[in-house]
Protein backbone atom coordinates (compact mmCIF):
# COMPACT_ATOMS: atom_id res chain seq x y z
CA UNK A 1 0.00 0.00 0.00
CA UNK A 2 1.38 3.44 -0.79
CA UNK A 3 1.83 6.28 1.71
CA UNK A 4 -0.71 8.32 0.10
CA UNK A 5 -3.69 5.67 0.23
CA UNK A 6 -2.54 4.71 3.79
CA UNK A 7 -3.26 8.33 4.89
CA UNK A 8 -6.30 8.51 2.41
CA UNK A 9 -7.50 5.38 4.71
CA UNK A 10 -6.77 6.92 8.12
CA UNK A 11 -8.29 10.27 7.09
CA UNK A 12 -11.57 8.47 6.43
CA UNK A 13 -12.41 5.60 8.83
CA UNK A 14 -16.59 6.15 8.42
CA UNK A 15 -16.37 6.27 4.71
CA UNK A 16 -14.26 2.92 5.36
CA UNK A 17 -17.06 1.36 7.77
CA UNK A 18 -19.78 2.68 5.14
CA UNK A 19 -18.62 0.40 2.52
CA UNK A 20 -19.42 -3.41 3.95
CA UNK A 21 -22.98 -1.69 4.83
CA UNK A 22 -23.60 -0.24 1.79
CA UNK A 23 -21.79 -3.22 -0.52
CA UNK A 24 -24.62 -5.29 1.38
CA UNK A 25 -27.77 -3.57 -0.24
CA UNK A 26 -26.36 -2.16 -3.75
CA UNK A 27 -23.83 -3.34 -5.98
CA UNK A 28 -20.08 -2.59 -4.68
CA UNK A 29 -21.34 -0.44 -2.32
CA UNK A 30 -22.85 2.27 -4.71
CA UNK A 31 -24.96 3.45 -7.39
CA UNK A 32 -23.43 5.00 -10.14
CA UNK A 33 -20.63 3.50 -11.80
CA UNK A 34 -18.22 7.08 -12.63
CA UNK A 35 -18.11 7.97 -8.86
CA UNK A 36 -16.61 4.21 -7.94
CA UNK A 37 -13.05 4.15 -6.92
CA UNK A 38 -10.48 2.37 -5.14
CA UNK A 39 -10.03 1.69 -1.87
CA UNK A 40 -13.42 2.98 -1.76
CA UNK A 41 -15.43 6.05 -2.73
CA UNK A 42 -15.97 8.55 0.21
CA UNK A 43 -19.52 9.29 1.73
CA UNK A 44 -20.74 12.62 1.74
CA UNK A 45 -22.18 14.06 4.83
CA UNK A 46 -23.34 17.74 3.23
CA UNK A 47 -21.96 20.85 0.61
CA UNK A 48 -22.03 24.40 0.28
CA UNK A 49 -21.03 26.33 -1.88
CA UNK A 50 -17.28 25.14 -3.38
CA UNK A 51 -17.24 22.83 -0.23
CA UNK A 52 -18.10 19.00 0.15
CA UNK A 53 -17.54 17.76 3.91
CA UNK A 54 -17.51 13.74 4.19
CA UNK A 55 -19.01 11.95 7.33
CA UNK A 56 -15.46 12.13 8.98
CA UNK A 57 -15.69 15.75 8.79
CA UNK A 58 -13.10 16.60 6.32
CA UNK A 59 -13.49 19.69 3.57
CA UNK A 60 -12.95 19.44 0.02
CA UNK A 61 -12.73 22.18 -2.41
CA UNK A 62 -15.04 20.89 -5.30
CA UNK A 63 -13.87 20.72 -8.26
CA UNK A 64 -16.12 18.24 -9.72
CA UNK A 65 -19.23 19.74 -9.51
CA UNK A 66 -21.31 16.47 -9.73
CA UNK A 67 -19.74 15.79 -12.93
CA UNK A 68 -20.84 19.23 -14.43
CA UNK A 69 -24.48 19.57 -13.03
CA UNK A 70 -23.76 22.11 -10.12
CA UNK A 71 -23.26 24.42 -12.39
CA UNK A 72 -23.41 27.35 -9.11
CA UNK A 73 -21.52 24.43 -6.79
CA UNK A 74 -23.34 23.27 -3.87
CA UNK A 75 -26.84 25.02 -2.28
CA UNK A 76 -26.68 27.69 -4.18
CA UNK A 77 -29.25 30.44 -3.07
CA UNK A 78 -31.15 31.54 -5.90
CA UNK A 79 -32.16 27.94 -6.67
CA UNK A 80 -32.54 26.58 -2.92
CA UNK A 81 -34.87 30.43 -2.60
CA UNK A 82 -36.55 28.99 -6.05
CA UNK A 83 -37.22 25.36 -4.91
CA UNK A 84 -38.48 26.72 -1.69
CA UNK A 85 -40.93 28.78 -2.80
CA UNK A 86 -42.83 25.76 -4.99
CA UNK A 87 -42.06 22.11 -3.06
CA UNK A 88 -44.48 23.46 -0.62
CA UNK A 89 -46.87 23.65 -3.18
CA UNK A 90 -46.19 20.29 -4.14
CA UNK A 91 -43.32 18.27 -6.02
CA UNK A 92 -45.32 16.74 -9.22
CA UNK A 93 -48.60 16.88 -10.74
CA UNK A 94 -50.39 15.36 -13.99
CA UNK A 95 -50.17 18.55 -15.91
CA UNK A 96 -48.09 21.14 -16.90
CA UNK A 97 -46.85 23.84 -14.35
CA UNK A 98 -46.07 27.49 -14.87
CA UNK A 99 -41.75 26.46 -14.09
CA UNK A 100 -41.96 23.71 -17.15
CA UNK A 101 -43.19 26.58 -19.46
CA UNK A 102 -40.88 29.10 -18.32
CA UNK A 103 -37.58 26.54 -18.62
CA UNK A 104 -38.90 25.19 -22.21
CA UNK A 105 -39.32 28.77 -22.97
CA UNK A 106 -35.57 30.27 -22.20
CA UNK A 107 -34.03 26.81 -23.73
CA UNK A 108 -35.72 27.94 -26.98
CA UNK A 109 -35.14 31.33 -26.89
CA UNK A 110 -31.32 30.92 -26.17
CA UNK A 111 -30.81 27.71 -28.69
CA UNK A 112 -31.22 28.62 -32.12
CA UNK A 113 -31.74 24.66 -33.37
CA UNK A 114 -34.27 24.57 -30.74
CA UNK A 115 -37.99 25.05 -31.89
CA UNK A 116 -39.96 22.79 -29.66
CA UNK A 117 -38.44 20.92 -26.11
CA UNK A 118 -39.48 18.02 -23.99
CA UNK A 119 -38.43 17.25 -20.81
CA UNK A 120 -37.44 13.72 -19.19
CA UNK A 121 -35.37 12.55 -16.22
CA UNK A 122 -31.48 12.37 -17.01
CA UNK A 123 -29.51 12.91 -20.11
CA UNK A 124 -29.58 9.25 -20.69
CA UNK A 125 -33.07 9.56 -21.13
CA UNK A 126 -32.88 12.35 -23.52
CA UNK A 127 -30.54 10.31 -25.74
CA UNK A 128 -32.64 7.53 -25.64
CA UNK A 129 -35.37 9.76 -26.48
CA UNK A 130 -33.82 11.24 -29.57
CA UNK A 131 -33.16 8.13 -30.59
CA UNK A 132 -36.41 6.68 -30.81
CA UNK A 133 -37.94 9.73 -32.84
CA UNK A 134 -34.77 9.72 -35.30
CA UNK A 135 -36.01 5.86 -36.04
CA UNK A 136 -40.09 6.99 -35.95
CA UNK A 137 -38.90 9.53 -38.00
CA UNK A 138 -36.58 7.75 -40.57
CA UNK A 139 -37.91 3.99 -39.97
CA UNK A 140 -34.46 2.78 -39.61
CA UNK A 141 -33.06 1.04 -35.96
CA UNK A 142 -29.19 1.75 -36.89
CA UNK A 143 -27.15 4.47 -34.71
CA UNK A 144 -23.49 5.70 -35.90
CA UNK A 145 -21.80 7.12 -32.83
CA UNK A 146 -17.83 8.06 -32.34
CA UNK A 147 -15.85 5.27 -31.10
CA UNK A 148 -16.34 5.79 -26.99
CA UNK A 149 -18.62 8.56 -27.38
CA UNK A 150 -20.58 8.37 -24.17
CA UNK A 151 -24.38 9.18 -24.37
CA UNK A 152 -25.64 7.28 -21.43
CA UNK A 153 -26.87 4.12 -19.92
CA UNK A 154 -28.77 2.13 -22.70
CA UNK A 155 -27.19 -0.89 -24.44
CA UNK A 156 -26.74 1.36 -27.94
CA UNK A 157 -24.86 3.96 -26.68
CA UNK A 158 -22.75 1.91 -24.19
CA UNK A 159 -21.88 -0.59 -27.35
CA UNK A 160 -20.15 2.57 -29.09
CA UNK A 161 -18.80 3.28 -25.49
CA UNK A 162 -17.03 0.53 -25.02
CA UNK A 163 -16.08 -0.12 -28.95
CA UNK A 164 -19.02 -2.24 -29.84
CA UNK A 165 -16.25 -5.44 -30.04
CA UNK A 166 -16.33 -8.89 -27.95
CA UNK A 167 -19.21 -9.04 -25.36
CA UNK A 168 -20.18 -5.22 -26.03
CA UNK A 169 -21.16 -5.71 -29.42
CA UNK A 170 -24.42 -4.62 -30.43
CA UNK A 171 -26.12 -5.01 -34.08
CA UNK A 172 -27.65 -1.69 -34.20
CA UNK A 173 -25.15 0.40 -33.62
CA UNK A 174 -22.17 1.78 -35.80
CA UNK A 175 -18.71 3.68 -34.35
CA UNK A 176 -16.35 5.54 -36.47
CA UNK A 177 -13.46 7.08 -34.97
CA UNK A 178 -13.81 10.70 -33.28
CA UNK A 179 -12.78 13.66 -35.39
CA UNK A 180 -12.62 11.67 -38.47
CA UNK A 181 -14.94 12.82 -40.97
CA UNK A 182 -13.75 10.74 -43.87
CA UNK A 183 -14.86 7.75 -42.10
CA UNK A 184 -18.04 8.73 -40.83
CA UNK A 185 -18.97 10.04 -44.27
CA UNK A 186 -17.90 6.27 -45.84
CA UNK A 187 -20.10 4.61 -43.53
CA UNK A 188 -22.78 7.16 -44.19
CA UNK A 189 -22.79 6.75 -47.99
CA UNK A 190 -22.24 2.86 -47.55
CA UNK A 191 -25.20 2.42 -45.43
CA UNK A 192 -26.81 5.30 -45.00
CA UNK A 193 -30.41 3.76 -45.87
CA UNK A 194 -30.34 1.39 -42.55
CA UNK A 195 -28.89 4.59 -40.31
CA UNK A 196 -31.35 6.50 -38.72
CA UNK A 197 -29.39 8.96 -36.26
CA UNK A 198 -25.79 9.99 -35.78
CA UNK A 199 -24.90 11.20 -32.29
CA UNK A 200 -21.79 13.35 -31.40
CA UNK A 201 -21.34 15.49 -27.94
CA UNK A 202 -20.05 18.79 -28.48
CA UNK A 203 -16.75 17.53 -27.01
CA UNK A 204 -16.16 13.85 -25.74
CA UNK A 205 -16.41 13.98 -22.21
CA UNK A 206 -15.81 10.47 -20.58
CA UNK A 207 -13.11 9.87 -23.14
CA UNK A 208 -10.83 12.93 -21.53
CA UNK A 209 -12.46 15.83 -23.10
CA UNK A 210 -11.24 15.68 -26.65
CA UNK A 211 -12.95 18.54 -29.08
CA UNK A 212 -12.84 18.25 -32.62
CA UNK A 213 -13.11 21.57 -35.35
CA UNK A 214 -15.92 22.68 -36.90
CA UNK A 215 -15.10 21.23 -40.01
CA UNK A 216 -15.64 17.75 -38.62
CA UNK A 217 -19.01 18.28 -37.48
CA UNK A 218 -20.37 19.90 -40.47
CA UNK A 219 -18.70 17.32 -42.77
CA UNK A 220 -21.12 14.80 -40.84
CA UNK A 221 -24.34 17.12 -40.38
CA UNK A 222 -23.83 17.16 -44.37
CA UNK A 223 -23.19 13.21 -44.83
CA UNK A 224 -25.84 12.75 -42.20
CA UNK A 225 -28.57 14.58 -44.07
CA UNK A 226 -27.41 13.12 -47.49
CA UNK A 227 -28.26 9.72 -45.93
CA UNK A 228 -31.67 10.61 -44.99
CA UNK A 229 -30.91 10.47 -41.31
CA UNK A 230 -31.14 12.71 -37.95
CA UNK A 231 -28.14 14.66 -36.94
CA UNK A 232 -28.61 14.97 -32.62
CA UNK A 233 -26.39 17.01 -31.04
CA UNK A 234 -25.61 15.80 -26.99
CA UNK A 235 -25.00 18.86 -25.03
CA UNK A 236 -25.66 17.23 -21.88
CA UNK A 237 -22.61 18.91 -20.72
CA UNK A 238 -21.36 21.39 -22.68
CA UNK A 239 -24.69 23.40 -22.77
CA UNK A 240 -22.65 25.39 -20.32
CA UNK A 241 -19.74 26.27 -22.55
CA UNK A 242 -22.35 29.60 -23.55
CA UNK A 243 -25.20 30.73 -23.25
CA UNK A 244 -27.09 29.12 -26.20
CA UNK A 245 -24.73 25.77 -26.08
CA UNK A 246 -21.61 24.47 -27.82
CA UNK A 247 -23.25 24.42 -31.02
CA UNK A 248 -22.99 28.33 -30.98
CA UNK A 249 -19.59 28.09 -30.74
CA UNK A 250 -18.88 25.65 -32.93
CA UNK A 251 -21.35 27.22 -35.72
CA UNK A 252 -23.29 24.08 -36.24
CA UNK A 253 -27.42 23.50 -36.48
CA UNK A 254 -27.96 19.92 -35.22
CA UNK A 255 -31.81 18.42 -36.30
CA UNK A 256 -31.87 17.80 -32.32
CA UNK A 257 -30.04 18.55 -29.47
CA UNK A 258 -30.52 16.62 -25.91
CA UNK A 259 -29.59 18.60 -22.64
CA UNK A 260 -29.39 17.42 -18.65
CA UNK A 261 -27.17 18.61 -15.57
CA UNK A 262 -27.05 22.19 -16.10
CA UNK A 263 -31.33 22.64 -17.00
CA UNK A 264 -31.99 21.05 -13.60
CA UNK A 265 -29.76 22.70 -11.06
CA UNK A 266 -29.01 19.73 -9.10
CA UNK A 267 -32.26 17.88 -9.70
CA UNK A 268 -32.87 15.36 -12.20
CA UNK A 269 -33.14 16.40 -15.61
CA UNK A 270 -33.40 15.66 -19.23
CA UNK A 271 -35.03 17.03 -22.42
CA UNK A 272 -34.76 16.87 -26.02
CA UNK A 273 -35.15 19.89 -28.13
CA UNK A 274 -34.94 20.57 -32.06
CA UNK A 275 -37.01 21.27 -35.10
CA UNK A 276 -40.50 21.46 -35.11
CA UNK A 277 -41.21 18.67 -37.44
CA UNK A 278 -39.27 15.96 -35.41
CA UNK A 279 -40.64 16.90 -32.11
CA UNK A 280 -44.44 17.05 -33.38
CA UNK A 281 -43.63 13.21 -33.39
CA UNK A 282 -43.80 13.83 -29.94
CA UNK A 283 -47.70 15.38 -30.36
CA UNK A 284 -50.16 12.79 -28.32
CA UNK A 285 -53.00 14.45 -30.94
CA UNK A 286 -50.69 12.94 -33.99
CA UNK A 287 -50.09 9.77 -32.15
CA UNK A 288 -46.79 8.48 -33.57
CA UNK A 289 -45.00 8.01 -30.56
CA UNK A 290 -46.74 7.87 -26.70
CA UNK A 291 -43.76 9.32 -24.43
CA UNK A 292 -44.53 9.72 -20.87
CA UNK A 293 -42.65 10.10 -17.69
CA UNK A 294 -44.37 10.43 -13.89
CA UNK A 295 -40.95 13.27 -13.17
CA UNK A 296 -41.16 14.82 -16.38
CA UNK A 297 -40.89 18.34 -16.17
CA UNK A 298 -41.77 18.51 -12.58
CA UNK A 299 -42.42 21.63 -10.85
CA UNK A 300 -39.48 21.23 -8.32
CA UNK A 301 -36.69 20.16 -10.86
CA UNK A 302 -37.86 22.98 -13.28
CA UNK A 303 -38.06 25.56 -10.84
CA UNK A 304 -34.08 25.15 -10.07
CA UNK A 305 -33.35 24.86 -14.08
CA UNK A 306 -34.98 27.95 -14.24
CA UNK A 307 -32.35 29.71 -12.09
CA UNK A 308 -29.68 27.43 -13.33
CA UNK A 309 -29.63 28.33 -17.00
CA UNK A 310 -30.64 32.07 -16.35
CA UNK A 311 -27.99 32.11 -14.09
CA UNK A 312 -25.69 31.10 -17.14
CA UNK A 313 -24.65 34.97 -18.54
CA UNK A 314 -21.91 35.15 -21.19
CA UNK A 315 -19.78 36.89 -18.12
CA UNK A 316 -20.63 33.90 -16.04
CA UNK A 317 -19.11 31.48 -19.34
CA UNK A 318 -15.88 33.96 -19.56
CA UNK A 319 -15.10 34.23 -15.49
CA UNK A 320 -14.99 30.44 -15.57
CA UNK A 321 -13.50 30.15 -18.66
CA UNK A 322 -10.56 32.44 -17.30
CA UNK A 323 -10.24 30.55 -13.97
CA UNK A 324 -9.61 26.93 -16.10
CA UNK A 325 -6.74 28.87 -17.88
CA UNK A 326 -5.05 29.99 -14.74
CA UNK A 327 -5.85 26.45 -13.35
CA UNK A 328 -4.26 24.95 -16.27
CA UNK A 329 -1.01 27.15 -16.66
CA UNK A 330 -0.39 26.99 -12.82
CA UNK A 331 -0.75 22.75 -12.83
CA UNK A 332 1.89 22.17 -15.86
CA UNK A 333 4.37 24.89 -13.94
CA UNK A 334 3.53 22.57 -10.91
CA UNK A 335 3.92 19.17 -12.75
CA UNK A 336 6.97 20.28 -14.07
CA UNK A 337 8.47 21.39 -10.33
CA UNK A 338 7.40 18.15 -9.15
CA UNK A 339 9.17 16.33 -12.04
CA UNK A 340 5.80 15.06 -13.01
CA UNK A 341 4.80 14.47 -16.69
CA UNK A 342 2.00 16.44 -17.45
CA UNK A 343 -0.47 17.96 -20.64
CA UNK A 344 -3.89 18.78 -20.08
CA UNK A 345 -7.20 19.36 -22.01
CA UNK A 346 -9.13 22.30 -21.70
CA UNK A 347 -12.53 22.83 -22.85
CA UNK A 348 -13.77 26.58 -21.57
CA UNK A 349 -14.52 25.63 -18.03
CA UNK A 350 -13.65 21.92 -17.88
CA UNK A 351 -10.09 20.45 -17.62
CA UNK A 352 -9.11 16.83 -17.63
CA UNK A 353 -5.14 15.88 -16.44
CA UNK A 354 -2.66 13.49 -17.77
CA UNK A 355 0.16 12.59 -16.35
CA UNK A 356 2.44 11.72 -19.50
CA UNK A 357 4.18 14.31 -22.05
CA UNK A 358 1.64 13.68 -24.95
CA UNK A 359 -2.26 13.45 -25.32
CA UNK A 360 -3.55 10.19 -25.52
CA UNK A 361 -6.07 9.69 -28.50
CA UNK A 362 -10.17 9.53 -27.28
CA UNK A 363 -9.92 5.97 -24.99
CA UNK A 364 -11.21 4.54 -21.84
CA UNK A 365 -7.69 3.71 -21.13
CA UNK A 366 -4.77 5.12 -20.10
CA UNK A 367 -1.09 4.82 -19.88
CA UNK A 368 -1.06 7.13 -16.59
CA UNK A 369 -3.62 5.32 -14.45
CA UNK A 370 -1.25 4.27 -11.51
CA UNK A 371 -0.33 8.16 -11.78
CA UNK A 372 -3.52 9.29 -12.02
CA UNK A 373 -4.88 7.09 -9.02
CA UNK A 374 -2.05 8.91 -6.47
CA UNK A 375 -2.91 12.20 -8.02
CA UNK A 376 -6.88 11.40 -7.12
CA UNK A 377 -6.56 10.18 -3.69
CA UNK A 378 -3.64 12.68 -2.82
CA UNK A 379 -6.27 15.20 -3.88
CA UNK A 380 -8.55 14.26 -1.37
CA UNK A 381 -5.50 14.03 0.95
CA UNK A 382 -5.09 17.75 0.67
CA UNK A 383 -8.88 18.80 0.25
CA UNK A 384 -9.79 18.56 -3.28
CA UNK A 385 -12.33 16.82 -4.78
CA UNK A 386 -11.95 16.02 -8.52
CA UNK A 387 -13.23 12.81 -10.69
CA UNK A 388 -10.62 10.05 -10.61
CA UNK A 389 -10.31 10.17 -14.36
CA UNK A 390 -8.56 13.91 -14.12
CA UNK A 391 -11.77 15.73 -14.47
CA UNK A 392 -11.75 19.04 -13.36
CA UNK A 393 -15.27 21.06 -13.53
CA UNK A 394 -15.20 24.70 -12.15
CA UNK A 395 -18.15 26.42 -10.88
CA UNK A 396 -19.61 30.38 -11.74
CA UNK A 397 -19.62 30.54 -7.59
CA UNK A 398 -15.56 30.48 -7.09
CA UNK A 399 -13.22 32.95 -7.24
CA UNK A 400 -9.71 34.04 -7.62
CA UNK A 401 -9.10 33.30 -3.81
CA UNK A 402 -10.76 29.33 -4.94
CA UNK A 403 -8.23 28.77 -7.45
CA UNK A 404 -5.29 30.21 -5.23
CA UNK A 405 -6.16 27.38 -2.95
CA UNK A 406 -6.79 25.08 -5.89
CA UNK A 407 -3.49 25.78 -6.97
CA UNK A 408 -1.92 25.57 -3.85
CA UNK A 409 -3.10 22.56 -2.59
CA UNK A 410 -2.21 20.85 -6.41
CA UNK A 411 1.60 22.12 -5.15
CA UNK A 412 1.25 20.02 -2.30
CA UNK A 413 -0.40 16.81 -4.13
CA UNK A 414 2.10 16.85 -6.54
CA UNK A 415 5.16 16.82 -4.82
CA UNK A 416 3.42 13.64 -2.64
CA UNK A 417 2.72 11.66 -5.92
CA UNK A 418 6.85 12.39 -7.23
CA UNK A 419 7.94 11.20 -3.89
CA UNK A 420 5.86 8.02 -4.17
CA UNK A 421 6.75 7.16 -7.46
CA UNK A 422 10.41 8.02 -6.50
CA UNK A 423 10.12 5.12 -3.90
Amino acid sequence: MSTIEAKYITRTPKSAAMGPRAQKVMPAGDTRAAGYHTPYPLTISSAKGTTLTDIDGNDYLDLSNNFTSLLHGHAYQPIVDAVSRVIGTGTAWPARNNTQVELAELICERVPSIDLVRFCNSGSEANMLALHVARTHTGRLKVLMAEHGYHGSHEAFEAGYFGNTGDKAWPHTIVAPWGDASAFETILADQGDEIAAVFLEGAMGASGLVQAPTEFFQRVIDATHRAGAVFVLDEVITLRLSTGGHQVNLGITPDLTTLGKIIGGGHPVGAVGGRADLMGLLDPTRGRIFHSGTFNGNPVTTAAGVVSYGHLTSDAVTRMATHANRLEHHLADSAAKAGLPFSCRKVGSLLNMYFSDVLPAASLTRDDSETMRLVHLAGMNHGLYFASRGLLVLSTVMTDEHITQACDRFDAVFADVAAEIAV
